[in-house]
């Protein structure tokens, strides 16, 4: 009689316990904003914690500013009014307490650094509007495209848009900036290589824009190629804009944004294929000079001292001594 109670007292103990997460899990569901204090900025971060039919917790984190959306939350926890969330892929953490239905009070730990992040229940999540960005019906035609750089065997592929009825038309192809960019150069949800391509090719200049190496449909790796490497990319896409019947081959040009501004040039000087050139905030400077002054107001920003950035300076300068004498 004994052991039956026991196991009746026990059953009864797990049914509460596990009735009172579950209450816990549900308390905590929705919508979660709070901006972050940055050196010289504020970031919002956004959770959206949904209850699984199972009764676990699951959860996504959108970072608007950043053009981040719905990156998976690898790990979402509730234990009495402390909740944790774990985003694997960024490395980051969130620890946090309910302080009531309304309000989550904890701190944000991403790469060594702990930033208090207060989060508020909110109905609707932040969207950004990019009004700038092109809409359908467009009154010219678009392409999806691909072809191939022979000399370093690997498949790029991108949009060319052109004007209707199109005759022998100028083109231009669209070069990105430095780092890992899609066709649409996409940063923070701005899309300016789709603008600028819609306004061209609504003034009757047909437009190439491209995935760099190892991004949306093209292949190789950008963290293994060199401004040297782009320019053969370059070269590829003026070769098969020669085989398109609407493109005048020798009205070809290049339009270079930043990094693009240099790799530009480099192109022009291995083709005579190349018309002209539109450098957009391309470097005025040698690289080196341009990387000092990143790092100085970089770490200004920090909020590290002028000694610091001195010492930093010193630093770069020792390694890049090394790089050219290899």
């Amino acid at each position: 009689m004994k052991n039956l109670l026991n196991l009746v007292f026990l059953f009864f103990l797990l049914h509460f316990q596990s009735a009172a997460q579950e209450n816990s899990n549900q308390k905590c569901t929705g919508n979660w904003s709070g901006e972050m204090e940055l050196p010289g900025s504020k970031l919002e971060l956004i959770f959206k914690i949904s209850l699984e039919e199972n009764g676990e917790l699951s959860a996504k984190m959108d970072v608007p500013a950043q053009g981040a959306r719905d990156l998976p939350v690898s790990k979402a926890e509730v234990k009495a009014d402390s909740i944790f969330l774990h985003v694997a892929m960024i490395a980051g953490r969130f620890s946090g307490e309910m302080l009531n239905d309304t309000t989550i009070a904890g701190t944000w730990s991403q790469s060594g650094l702990n930033f208090p992040l207060t989060l508020k229940r909110t109905v609707k999540v932040t969207e950004l509007k990019r009004p700038q960005t092109p809409q359908p019906p467009f009154p010219y035609i678009e392409e999806e495209v691909s072809y191939k750089n022979t000399k370093a065997g690997i498949q790029l592929a991108g949009t060319l848009t052109f004007p209707k009825n199109a005759e022998s038309c100028p083109a231009v192809i669209l070069i990105s900036g430095s780092g890992a960019q899609d066709r649409d150069e996409t940063i923070f949800e701005h899309k300016p290589f789709w603008v600028i391509a819609d306004y061209l090719t609504r003034n009757g200049i047909a437009v190439l824009r491209v995935d760099d190496r190892g991004v949306g449909g093209s292949g190789g790796n950008v963290n293994d190629a060199t401004s040297e490497d782009f320019a053969g990319d370059v070269l590829a896409g003026i070769e098969f804009l020669k085989t398109r019947k609407e493109i005048n081959p020798s009205r070809i040009g290049l339009i270079g944004h930043s990094e693009g501004g240099l790799v530009a040039p480099i192109a022009a000087n291995r083709t005579n294929s190349i018309a002209f050139i539109v450098m957009l905030a391309g470097p005025g400077i040698p690289g080196e000079q341009i990387l000092y002054e990143q790092g100085r107001l970089i770490g200004l920003a920090s909020g590290m001292t002028e000694e610091q950035v001195e010492q930093n300076r010193k630093t770069q300068e020792a390694i890049f001594n090394i790089i050219k004498t290899e």
